[in-house]
Order: structure tokens, then C-alpha cells, then sequence
């Protein structure tokens, strides 16, 4: 089967060792509060990657009391590997099934094996593309997690996203040559005819949406506009959040959502960011599960805390 270029590694357009490409899918089963991501962080131009799985749910909200955290920062890229079928010393298989659109994903904890990870990954749409270097495709998750001696059962829907360029981990900003420092990241899932997402920035007036798409009654289009509000706070996270929208038909979004866990997180050196399983609840009575990431950089973070 020809696979796509967007799920083989592209060529650094750059020699900058910052050139950096990510195959981030997230995931959760919400009967249990319970959330989890695997994340590789590939720096082509120096040879490596890092590789995180993480679990948590409402019993902890750190890495050290969260269900499992672990990120590891200097795996080496297998040379004879592509992304379309790639293992990882630290335990993370990628297999891609169907282009674009079906993946497996396994994670087995290399330590104590207390950590066993298989599911697959069946996109409810076309990605969602954004200036020629970033999709995000809403999808549904099956398969199973384990957890030291307990295993879940999951069929729940989540996300995954793909970058490529130039990401460098110095600077006061989330992205180089971006002048804002927080942001958010944003979606719901109720059925495989009815979701949203929206990545928001805030240059100084407020989370204003960047990039984003409506699927409502199984027609998907491009946001036009949006806007994400943080209501209110405990301990510096989002416990309500409100998102308005309008995509390229005309058609608006209205939203509010409730976190039901929270994991404060560096994902990346300079990316602060606090994840969080949200109950969401839009235009007209939908209602289903997403996240809520409230991503800030991490100087911009300890100002917030210590502002407060």
C-alpha cells in the first residue's frame, strides 16, 4: 500500500537543530476520568527523539502522582525505520494502517512493564490543515489499556496532530517568530457527525482562534473565527472554559465545558501546559467529551503564578 508523504518523515527543509516533527495522539476513557497522550518529539538534524506516554486522571495532576509519566529526551532515531512502521527504544510502536486515516498504536513500559498500551486510531474525517506543516484529525480510539494489574477496556474518541519546521525551545514565546506567549488547544467529539476544534493564541486581546473546524449534522468546514475564554480557575487551571466560533458557511459555535481531571505538564522545555478531560456542551443541547489544553510558555507561566 503507497502511504501518504504526511505519514513519512519529511525532509528537514533546514540544517537549523531545532528542525523538529512530532506524532502527538491523545486519547481517554471517560467513564474512568481517565486521559492519556504518547508523544515523540523527533529532532531530525541531531539524530534524536524523545518519547512520552502519559496516563492520568482525577487522582493526580503532576507528574509524580499521576497515574504514569514518563518522557524520555535523547532516544535515537532508527535510521532504517520510517514513521509508517517505527519502534522506539523506550517502548512506543507506530504502525499506520490506512493513509491518513487508521493507525496502531502500542506502548509496553521498558522498566517494569507496568504500562501496556494498544489501540487503534480511525479518523472520523480529513485532517484539518494548517499553513502546510500542521494537521489535526478528530478520530476514534479502540483497544486496550493496562495499568500495573487493572486492564481498561477503551472506545472513546480523542485527536492527533503532526508538525514539521523549525520549533526552537529558547525564547520568552510558544513558537519562534510568534509573539504570544499563552494559547490554548480545544476540542469535542459527540459523534462521527458532530465536532469541533480550535487552537487559540492571545496576542494581548484575548484568546482569538487561529485554526479550527465545526462538523455539525456531518457537514465539516473551516473556522472562520473563534474565541476561547477561560471563566474560571483553581490553583491556576481552567475549571470552565467558553469557546465561540464561526466557520466559513456561516454557521456559529457556541460552547462551555467543565474539566473533569487535570495534568500540569511541561510537554516540551519551553511548553507549560495544563490537559484536561472537559465535558462539553454545545449549539442546541450536543454533548460530549474533549480536552481543554491551556499551553502557556514556560517564562510566561511562572509570571502568571507569580502575579496571582
Amino acid at each position: 500500500m503507497d502511504m501518504h508523504p504526511d505519514d513519512h518523515f519529511h525532509p528537514p527543509t533546514t540544517d537549523d537543530p531545532f528542525w523538529t516533527e512530532t506524532c502527538w495522539f491523545t486519547f481517554a476513557v471517560p467513564e474512568r476520568r481517565l486521559s492519556g497522550q504518547i508523544y515523540p518529539f523527533f529532532r531530525k538534524n541531531q539524530g534524536v527523539t524523545s518519547g512520552a506516554c502519559i496516563l492520568w486522571d482525577d487522582t493526580g495532576s503532576e507528574i509524580w502522582n499521576c497515574l504514569y509519566h514518563k518522557n524520555l529526551w535523547h532516544l535515537p532515531i532508527p535510521e532504517d525505520q520510517e514513521l509508517t512502521d517505527l519502534q522506539l527504544a523506550n517502548g512506543i510502536h507506530y504502525r499506520c494502517i490506512e493513509p491518513l486515516s487508521k493507525y496502531e498504536l502500542h506502548y509496553v513500559d521498558q522498566d517494569e512493564e507496568e504500562i501496556e498500551i494498544h489501540l487503534v486510531f480511525e479518523g472520523l474525517c480529513e485532517s484539518n490543515r494548517l499553513a502546510g506543516s500542521h494537521l489535526d484529525q478528530p478520530g476514534r480510539y479502540t483497544g486496550t489499556i493496562r495499568i500495573q494489574n487493572d486492564t481498561i477496556d477503551a472506545d472513546a474518541f480523542g485527536m492527533r496532530d503532526r508538525s514539521w519546521g523549525v520549533r526552537s525551545q529558547i525564547g520568552s514565546t510558544l513558537h519562534p517568530g510568534a509573539p504570544n506567549k499563552r494559547g490554548g488547544y480545544t476540542y469535542a467529539t459527540m459523534s462521527d457527525r458532530d465536532a469541533w476544534h480550535i487552537i487559540t493564541a492571545d496576542f494581548g486581546d484575548g484568546y482569538l482562534g487561529i485554526h479550527g473546524f465545526l462538523l455539525q449534522d456531518g457537514v465539516w468546514s473551516k473556522l472562520a473565527e473563534g474565541t476561547r475564554e477561560v471563566l474560571e480557575r483553581e490553583n491556576h487551571c481552567p475549571t470552565r472554559v467558553r469557546i465561540t466560533g464561526r466557520d466559513e458557511l456561516g454557521r456559529t459555535l457556541e460552547a462551555e465545558g467543565q474539566p473533569h481531571n487535570r495534568l500540569g505538564v511541561h510537554l516540551n522545555p519551553n511548553l507549560w501546559t495544563w490537559n484536561c478531560l472537559t465535558d462539553w456542551q454545545w449549539n442546541g443541547g450536543r454533548r460530549g467529551w474533549g480536552e481543554d489544553h491551556d499551553n502557556w510558555s514556560a517564562s510566561a507561566f511562572r509570571q502568571f503564578v507569580r502575579s496571582q
